[in-house]
């Protein structure tokens, strides 16, 4: 797969699988959050922008990490859309930190 630093926009497909969604939710949550907003072509097939991506990713941190609803995300996400999409950030580099830790732990055992 392409490395995705270099990739400018993501399809439907590429999208649900970074974050464990079905191209239907991703759909549904374009209709419920106008912030997502990815390019559609001739045939109607979705790209995803990196910031449509950040946006969807702050959304699954909401909804998925934090427990909110789908109404508290979009209201998290109108008092403070900086603050949110910032804290989704920090929880994401805190996850990839704990992964190579373990990885670490996991060649030091062996």
């Amino acid at each position: 797969m392409e490395n995705e630093i270099q990739r400018s926009y993501f399809s439907i497909g590429d999208v649900a699988k970074m974050f464990d969604l079905t191209p239907a939710t991703l759909r549904y949550w374009e209709k419920e959050f106008s912030e997502i907003k990815p390019f559609k072509n001739k045939k109607g097939e979705r790209y995803y922008s990196r910031h449509d991506v950040d946006t969807i990713k702050t959304i699954y941190y909401l909804t998925k990490t934090k427990g909110y609803t789908l109404k508290g995300a979009k209201d998290a996400l109108k008092q403070d859309f900086v603050q949110a999409t910032s804290n989704a950030q920090i929880a994401d580099t805190l996850l990839k930190v704990k992964k190579m830790l373990l990885d670490i732990k996991a060649n030091l055992d062996a």
